[in-house]
């Protein structure tokens, strides 16, 4: 009789555990050294080994012949207890069992002293479903349990269980499973299975578990059925998942304003009876890869290939940090819409699409957002004299993001002295001076005010000793103007003072508007 691969490969021992060490050694100990308490709490997502630990925990206090804490799976009461023919070992379904009445029998029982084991242990399988009578009433014989009385609460939602409980029981938080644990355990079993299954196969299956070992396994069950290698390409098949290539595509087509392309991908979702709802949670999953990715810099928060994070680095740099939180917010919107209504989903999906390629048509914060940091970026760029390639369907990602210098470079210091002060020196008054720490000032002016910082890196900044006057020299109308608002004149004042500049006053600063003497382009007006 076929029995499923997650139930023929539980684990029997604590050494059998994958990725919960921190947990298995402390049950190990304790069972080996006579120590074991007299209420566990076991938490932690599904899949994880809670269950399988209560189990291996119950053959542990029991075993007639344990080796260092582990069960020896040979005697009489492992076997009884792995056949399910223990008495003295119950499981219980708190979510099928929740009344007061059946606590009360429970407690009522555990008096009586084991018909065959060592120890009584109850198993109390989503012990969160038990009503608040139903803790009530175990509250005491938890506290002062018989001695020979254990009992193991399992539980994917610690926080619904009530504090007086926790706090009568050793708790153990389960963490998810690691990618590569998980990995380990899935080319074990298919090499033990006769399983054609490659690394990359086993890979996606990890990451679509999610930290659960149960459902990978039952995953690589349900792709063998194919009697077919298990590589990506099945996986994405079987799964209904999407590939990580196709994914960044998609978000390829969302900067690019393809629409033609996203539709087409819809479409073929539709087509060939996929679940649009796998779709948006695997681009949900992306964007929040891009926001990690743009934040940290770093690849170690990824479960990705090298060049999985080289495609997320590429498709990152193509929307600015307030985009990706409005896309986002986008996304969690649709999927939750799709949820309580089936039968517009193709709709819902498309509109959202739409909407994440056109901010404007959207009247949210977080488009306000989206939009106004990519105006500040624009402005900036074409503060600087440059324009930004725009984003097409067809481009290479290496150049999409690359510049056009659109003017000369800025003024250098010396000619910005012998051009803007020119009449002083014809004077014979050689008392003007450039500004030392003027790249530091900058940077600190930028750290209260990008735009200060970015009008700034395209001045030059001299000090008149005679005049006791810090001159600051733009080619730039517009950014002179700017520059010469009471607030940015005292941003640039306190940047000067973080910086040990000599001056005393906003007033000591003076804004100088000169154009260069070459033909202007058309973007000097701006």
């Amino acid at each position: 009789m076929h029995q499923a691969l997650y139930r023929k490969y539980r684990p029997q021992s604590f050494d059998d555990v994958y990725g919960q060490k921190h947990i298995t050694s402390i049950l190990k100990q304790e069972a080996a050294t006579d120590s074991v308490s007299h209420a566990y709490l076991f938490s932690g997502s599904r899949g994880t080994g809670k269950t399988t630990c209560a189990k291996i925990l119950a053959k542990a206090v029991n075993c007639l012949n344990p080796k260092d804490g582990n069960p020896c799976n040979e005697c009489e009461n492992c076997r009884a207890i792995d056949s399910g023919n223990a008495t003295d070992v119950i499981e219980m379904d708190a979510a099928t069992n929740t009344g007061v009445d059946y606590i009360r029998d429970l407690r009522e029982n555990v008096i009586y002293t084991p018909a065959m084991l060592k120890k009584r242990v109850y198993i109390i399988d989503e012990a969160h479903m038990l009503s608040d009578s139903a803790f009530n009433a175990l509250l005491k014989t938890i506290e002062e349990p018989p001695k020979h009385v254990l009992y193991i609460f399992a539980t994917t939602e610690p926080h619904k269980i009530p504090a007086t409980i926790i706090s009568r029981c050793q708790r153990f938080d389960f963490r998810r499973i690691s990618v590569s644990d998980i990995v380990e355990r899935l080319l074990f079993i298919a090499e033990r299975e006769n399983i054609n299954l490659t690394k990359e196969g086993a890979i996606l299956i990890a990451r679509t578990a999610q930290g659960g070992m149960r459902d990978a396994i039952s995953l690589t069950e349900l792709c063998a059925g194919s009697g077919k290698e298990i590589d990506k390409s099945l996986v994405n098949e079987v799964l209904g998942t999407n590939s990580y290539e196709k994914i960044c595509g998609v978000a390829r087509n969302i900067a690019s304003k393809n629409y033609a392309g996203l539709f087409e991908t819809v479409n073929d979702i539709f087509v060939s009876s996929k679940d649009i709802l796998v779709f948006f949670s695997d681009l949900t999953s992306l964007y929040r890869d891009m926001i990690v990715c743009k934040s940290s810099g770093s690849s170690k928060y990824f479960d990705l290939t090298e060049q999985e994070y080289k495609e997320l680095e590429d498709v990152a740099s193509l929307f600015d940090m307030g985009t990706l939180i409005y896309h986002s917010s986008l996304l969690d919107s649709a999927y939750n819409s799709m949820m309580r209504n089936p039968s517009a989903k193709r709709l819902t999906a498309e509109i959202t699409l739409i909407k994440m390629c056109e901010p404007k048509l959207t009247a949210t914060p977080e488009a306000v957002l989206a939009r106004l940091c990519a105006l500040e970026d624009r402005v900036t760029m074409l503060s600087k004299g440059i324009i930004p390639n725009e984003v097409t369907p067809d481009k290479p990602a290496s150049e999409v993001g690359e510049v056009k210098n659109t003017q000369n470079a800025p003024l250098k210091k010396s000619e910005a002295e012998n051009t803007v002060l020119s009449r002083d020196k014809e004077s014979g008054n050689d008392d003007y001076e450039h500004l030392d720490e003027w790249d530091e000032v900058i940077c600190k002016a930028g750290e209260k005010d990008a735009a200060v910082e970015s009008f700034l890196k395209n001045c030059d900044c001299v000090y008149s000793k005679s005049k006791d006057k810090y001159y600051i020299i733009s080619s730039k109308k517009l950014m002179a103007t700017m520059l010469g608002s009471d607030k940015n004149r005292k941003c640039i004042f306190d940047a000067m003072v973080c910086c040990d500049v000599n001056i005393s006053s906003p007033s000591q600063i003076e804004i100088i508007f000169k154009p260069e003497e070459t033909k202007k382009s058309d973007l000097d007006e701006f």
